[in-house]
């Protein structure tokens, strides 16, 4: 069997229209004779070019108020008959049915419809039941069948057809096929997740990508499923990579805690805040920022929640730094900025993040919802004699969104709206106590008067005790350990006062 098949018929029913007229022009031009029905039918029309009308193929007009136009044998039988298989050609010849070589589909706006925020009825209308159908069977039949399912596949079939003169190979028609059942199955899954209210079921498709330099390492190859333009307007650097994307990930997570408070500034590493300050100025929110771990934000993610001015970017510009994220950069400071051609400048847009969370595990995926819980003062109940001042509330509380979006086990040290340091990843607390302590030192900060913050309860009073002798005051965690009285037990003792938040934090 030749595998190369000539294009001499035409199915074309789409909704954008936009870049269909030179493929239509070219049809015409390679003696293509073209099917097609309502809006479509009215634009080839207008282009001059003649068109038979569906229903003067199935003896029926459009009905239903559009619903049905190509759900007919006629048409699927013309689309779907093996053009080698003898019952095929007979029954083909019987019933009349005309052979369509080629099938132009694009759906109605599904998603877009949803996204607008239109009515029920708007959304239910925008379910495409023919089109769909017709990319599914001329999918299925593409040895015979050329489909074309989406606008933006127009320039590529054009292309195609110009090139071999209105030819198609078994191979062309195959990476067409695989191109229709993604946009198929992509559609499906949106209408699914629209309707789907108690079903337990994981249905995710994303078909806008970006393939990466490489993955976590260089041996492994890496991709994005995402728009990252919808998330950023990139203003300036090199290509962002696998592990840049997991930073700007964490680096978002966090500061969206602190999203229209005062001037903040976090500089990340490996998925960590190694730095953050809350100030009067973003100047000086970025210093103590930095204060916190020079050594560690070399290479790291610096995220503001503030526009980035002239003498913050001077200072950020004598560090090393692979990405910097803010609401906006004023013109000097951008100028400033762009001096180091790699640097990635991003400007966050507002938009809705997803509200689970997805990794894979084993052979599956483990999904949940995502930690959307913001410790706040009226959550907080206070198990000791001693209570936390107003000033101390205000750090303990700054500490716990800190310590949230930290990797567990983690401990976490601050003063005055600056992180001192944490310990973080810890398979004990009391280790990433101890970490935490050791790196506050060894870069001359003061303890005392700190307070502390921990993502999950004490068992044992063990972590407030050698808290307290390194100079903190104030303690902010979870509670609900059965032996949470021991601490309680030991802050009364020694004057430390401990606030529960009711609220675990675990970060894997």
């Amino acid at each position: 069997m030749n595998n190369t098949k000539t294009i001499k018929s035409a199915l074309i029913s789409v909704f954008h229209k936009d870049g269909l007229a030179p493929i239509v022009k070219k049809l015409d031009e390679l003696g293509v004779t073209i099917y097609s029905t309502g809006g479509t039918e009215i634009f080839i029309k207008e282009l001059g070019i003649n068109v038979v009308p569906v229903e003067e193929v199935t003896s029926y007009p459009s009905i239903l108020g559009g619903r049905v136009k190509t759900l007919h044998p006629k048409v699927f039988g013309g689309i779907l008959n093996r053009q080698d298989h003898d019952g095929d050609i007979t029954e083909m010849q019987e019933y009349n049915i005309p052979q369509l070589d080629l099938v132009i589909v694009d759906l109605y706006p599904f998603e877009k419809t949803v996204a607008s925020g239109a009515p029920e009825q708007d959304i239910i209308e925008k379910v495409d039941i023919g089109g769909i159908s017709l990319i599914r069977a001329a999918a299925k039949n593409f040895k015979d069948t050329v489909i074309v399912s989406s606008m933006e596949q127009y320039e590529g079939f054009l292309n195609l057809i110009t090139e071999s003169n209105g030819n198609t190979t078994i191979n062309d028609r195959k990476k067409l096929a695989a191109k229709a059942f993604n946009v198929s199955s992509h559609y499906d899954t949106a209408i699914f997740n629209y309707f789907n209210e108690d079903e337990i079921a994981y249905k995710a498709s994303e078909n806008t990508s970006k393939t990466l330099r490489y993955g976590e390492n260089p041996h492994q190859k890496g991709y994005f499923f995402g728009d990252l333009d919808a998330m950023f307007d990139k203003l300036h650097g090199k290509e962002l990579s696998y592990n840049n994307l997991l930073d700007i990930d964490a680096a978002i997570n966090l500061m969206n805690e602190f999203k229209g408070e005062a001037p903040t500034f976090a500089i990340l590493k490996h998925n960590n805040a190694c730095g953050f300050s809350q100030r009067e100025t973003i100047y000086t929110a970025y210093v103590d920022a930095l204060a916190g771990d020079p050594t560690s934000a070399f290479g790291g993610v610096l995220i503001s929640n503030s526009k980035i001015d002239k003498a913050t970017a001077e200072e950020i510009h004598k560090l090393f730094c692979e990405v910097v994220i803010a609401p906006s950069f004023d013109d000097e400071a951008l100028v400033i900025l762009k001096g180091k051609k790699n640097r990635v400048l991003l400007i966050q847009k507002e938009i809705a993040l997803p509200q689970q969370t997805v990794r894979t595990a084993l052979n599956g995926v483990l999904i949940q919802d995502k930690d959307n819980v913001t410790d706040k003062l009226e959550d907080l109940s206070y198990p000791t004699n001693n209570k936390p001042t107003d000033g101390e509330l205000d750090d303990l509380l700054f500490a716990s969104k800190l310590c949230k979006n930290t990797k567990s086990n983690t401990i976490i040290l601050v003063k005055n709206k600056q992180l001192l340091a944490g310990g973080t990843g810890q398979t004990s607390r009391v280790d990433a106590l101890t970490q935490a302590i050791v790196k506050a030192k060894s870069f001359n900060f003061d303890l005392n008067g700190a307070v502390m913050a921990s993502d999950a309860f004490f068992p044992f009073p063990d972590c407030v005790e050698i808290a307290n002798k390194a100079g903190v005051k104030s303690v902010i965690q979870p509670g609900g350990s059965i032996k949470d009285q021991l601490s309680i037990d030991y802050c009364n003792d020694h004057n430390v006062s401990m606030v529960f938040t009711g609220t675990r934090h675990f970060k894997h």
